[in-house]
């Protein structure tokens, strides 16, 4: 009887423990919800959107970009006329990166 209590128990530790460890092991992910791919921005004015759970360190094209305890971000940023490729990375505290790409264009005025 007591030798099937502590099997429970440390099953149920065991359970408990990989649910909360698996966010740690998956790694960082990244969610841009704006701007979409090859979207044109006639102002210059881009919005910048998403989301970066389990981040440690968020960038856009190298500069720091903030973002919420809950991993959300949003920005406006302004941008010159033409092409632009936005490069988004995340990184984990442990090092691990993912990384999406965003190209805007910004048309010429006449």
């Amino acid at each position: 009887m007591v030798k099937r209590l502590i099997i429970s128990v440390l099953c149920i530790l065991a359970v408990y423990g990989g649910i909360e460890a698996w966010p740690l092991l998956y790694g960082p992910s990244l969610s841009i919800t704006s701007p979409l791919d090859n979207a044109s921005f006639p102002g210059g004015i881009v919005p910048i959107e998403g989301r970066a759970p389990r981040a440690a360190r968020l960038t856009l094209n190298g500069a720091p970009l903030l973002y919420e305890e809950n991993g959300r971000f949003s920005s406006a940023l302004t941008f010159p006329r033409g092409g632009s490729i936005l490069r988004f990375e995340a990184q984990d505290r442990f090092g691990r990166k993912i990384t999406e790409t965003r190209s805007i264009f910004v048309p010429f005025e006449n």
